[in-house]
């Protein structure tokens, strides 16, 4: 069980990458671990710094991937996009918190969608 939701995880980060380079982004980096915690997706655009959370669910599960990013989740987050400039000397940049909700549905297929600016950065 835990090797199919891995590879459905990849399988989503890929599309959720593939996606965002399709729409302008350009992909810096990828699962950027810390020991809080991991960044799916560091992404620039036009000088923006944006920190991409990626949620997989299949289709029926009930609330949407995107829902899934709880307050908590959100902070955890916030902390790691403040590691990530710190680490990378990144300070004054502008940044953004974006969540690719993908979603698979009965036959296979991965439905691919964009929360740009999903939440702000949360403090604590």
């Amino acid at each position: 069980m835990a090797d199919r939701r891995h590879t459905l995880g990849r399988a989503a980060e890929e599309a959720a990458a593939r996606f965002l380079h399709t729409s302008g982004l350009t992909i810096a980096e990828r699962n950027v671990r810390f020991s809080e915690g991991e960044i799916d997706l560091v992404c620039r655009e036009e000088g923006v710094v944006v920190f991409v959370e990626v949620k997989c669910r299949r289709i029926g599960w009930g609330e949407t991937p995107a829902a899934a990013v709880s307050w908590h989740k959100q902070r955890r987050l916030t902390r790691l996009a403040q590691h990530y400039l710190k680490w990378r000397g990144l300070a004054g940049v502008r940044c953004r918190f974006d969540v690719v909700s993908v979603t698979l549905d009965g036959r296979g297929a991965l439905d691919v969608r964009h929360v740009r600016s999903a939440f702000d950065a949360v403090g604590g």
